[in-house]
């Protein structure tokens, strides 16, 4: 049997305030094509479908479509829920979409009731175990005092093997939606604790033929069996040298036989981009990132007027912009301006920083404000409380 594992959609998703639907939907156009290319029987989607609990009307449509095609291509499909899908709407009418292909595993206590597929060697029982909150699920699982998803997760994978343990002979998959250790997250991903440990040990899964994994957006490798295949599309700069992914994993008569990673193309490129802004829009070395989502450092010595609307006529899908002086962060230059320096001789540059030279006249009252706060024991400047508490004891 051959199977595609894909993950965390995100349909609905956008970037730094662009609606994604359309790069969405030729990304998942894509993994139906593979799915006929490679003559795939099952498709594998861990959670994180949607980007939002309750998703766009055009969110859904997307998502339905993108189904249709991998159905329309000759997959079966086996979901679960992520910590971004309502499990409840995600798993509406599943027994109906069960009957056309579309096995959705969203509630717990579906964790243990494996999607039954047939090949020439017998049964492959697929267990979809969605994503594990602990305050809301450790009742449901028998752990009333679990607070961490290593407990919660022990929890599901017991009942997943005391149902294997009726199927002898049977091949195992599962599909869940946790941050297994050993992963590496790429900073997209939506924090999933709410208090207590939010990963899970990769011995939860032992003696699973494979494991499915979702959550974590790079695709990655936690154990030969064990795989996240990450999202479809980047969804922060941070993934912008990351070639996006689905593994292709086949299964024999005595289990998994082997996975291979096939990349996926794409959609637009990232590009981070610095330099002044005459250089980013009149340079011919940034061309190749003019139909790229952008992010623009900008190294001006003064912050330019209307740089973002400039950037765009370049850079028609510039998302994001900011301005980062060329002597470095200011306030780490204050610090070391200040260090060492006389309490008047700090202010004296403050008021020239900020206005212009002080008079002398202002750098009397300056005088007669610190002294004031030194004697009131409320300024701990380079005179220090030390200095302070000595003049109070004279």
């Amino acid at each position: 049997m051959r199977m595609l594992h894909t993950s965390d959609w995100h349909i609905g998703r956008t970037f730094h305030g662009v609606d994604l639907l359309a790069d969405q939907t030729r990304a998942l156009a894509t993994i139906a094509q593979v799915v006929a290319e490679e003559s795939v029987d099952v498709v594998l989607v861990s959670g994180d479908v949607y980007d939002r609990s309750i998703p766009s009307a055009a969110a859904i449509a997307v998502c339905n479509r993108a189904l249709e095609a991998i159905r329309a291509a000759g997959a079966e499909i086996v979901v679960t829920a992520g910590n971004h899908d309502s499990p409840a709407r995600l798993g509406a009418g599943a027994s109906f979409a069960a009957a056309g292909g579309l096995h959705l595993r969203t509630a717990v206590a579906d964790a243990d009731r494996p999607v039954l597929l047939r090949d020439q060697h017998g049964v492959v029982a697929c267990y979809g175990i969605p994503y594990l909150e602990p305050e809301i699920t450790r009742a449901e699982l028998g752990v009333p005092h679990a607070r961490s998803h290593a407990e919660i997760m022990a929890a599901a994978m017991a009942r997943v093997r005391a149902d294997i343990v009726q199927r002898p002979g049977a091949r195992t998959v599962v599909l869940a939606h946790a941050f297994v250790v050993g992963g590496q997250a790429t900073g997209s991903e939506r924090p999933i604790s709410v208090g207590g440990v939010e990963t899970v040990p990769l011995a939860a899964f032992d003696g699973i033929d494979y494991v499915a994994l979702g959550h974590l957006h790079g695709p990655q490798t936690v154990a030969h069996a064990v795989r996240y295949c990450g999202s479809p599309l980047p969804y922060s700069f941070a993934e912008n040298a990351q070639r996006k992914a689905i593994w292709i994993v086949d299964l024999d008569a005595s289990g998994l036989q082997s996975v291979r990673r096939r990349d996926l193309p794409s959609v637009r490129e990232l590009s981070k981009l610095t330099g002044t802004l005459d250089e980013l829009v009149n340079d011919a070395k940034y061309a190749a990132a003019e139909d790229h989502y952008v992010a623009a450092v900008l190294t001006d010595t003064t912050r330019p007027v209307d740089a973002m609307r400039k950037l765009r006529e370049r850079f028609p899908h510039a998302v994001h912009m900011e301005w980062a002086r060329p002597q470095g962060h200011p306030q780490l230059r204050y610090r070391e301006r200040v260090h060492g320096r006389r309490d008047l001789d700090v202010a004296r540059s403050f008021l020239l920083d900020v206005h212009r030279t002080p008079s002398a006249g202002e750098v009397t009252w300056l005088e007669r404000a610190l002294s004031a706060a030194v004697a009131e024991g409320e300024y701990g400047g380079e005179h220090s409380a030390a200095t302070a508490s000595a003049e109070q004891s004279a």
